[in-house]
């Protein structure tokens, strides 16, 4: 299992699941100092239930263009790039990676590049979601990885939603039924 930030504050305790349980050094950046969540990660790092990692730069660059296909590069942090590039990278050494978070973003671009995902407190997604950018005002349209905020035009704040018509399979499990296996 590959876990995001948001699976940790969710409540999700490395120590009780069997399986290897990987993250990133961003994700204990992200964690409030002295909370729960905190002692869980230390406990767990401590004794050696969570390994903290560090993707290559060959899955983060993957997973940065998999994000700008879906249109969600603008919505994922270095953190969550850094999650999907782990899980991806544990894919290509022969583990079956399992990302446990509730970001949509994660387990949009998760889903595109075949990784199974869990959400803890979400429903999670239902379908893959391509967006677009786009003006409320002027109906301007941007490309999804655009990093304009604002729209050249008539200055209103963008928004984006969904192409309409692009819905996939989703590859969502619970949590619970598999952990990360190393079968090669």
């Amino acid at each position: 299992m590959v876990l995001d930030t948001s699976a940790l504050i969710a409540g999700f305790d490395p120590l009780s699941i069997e399986g290897e349980h990987y993250t990133v050094p961003k994700v204990k950046d992200e964690i409030a100092e002295n909370s729960m969540s905190d002692v869980r990660f230390k406990i767990a790092v401590e004794n050696g239930k969570l390994r903290v990692r560090i993707p290559n730069e060959i899955s983060l660059s993957r997973i940065k263009a998999s994000a700008t296909v879906v249109g969600d590069t603008f919505f994922l942090s270095e953190t969550d790039l850094q999650v999907l590039a782990l899980a991806l990278e544990l894919k290509t050494e022969g583990y079956t990676p399992l990302i446990v978070t509730d970001d949509y973003s994660i387990q949009n671009v998760a889903n595109q590049v075949g990784i199974e995902f869990a959400s803890l407190a979400t429903y999670g997604i239902r379908r893959r979601l391509h967006w677009i950018r786009y003006c409320p005002a002027c109906h301007r349209k941007y490309p999804a990885d655009s990093k304009q905020k604002t729209c050249k035009v008539c200055g209103t704040p963008l928004k984006r939603k969904p192409v309409k018509g692009k819905s996939m399979n989703i590859i969502q499990k619970e949590p619970y039924q598999e952990t990360v296996s190393n079968q090669k």
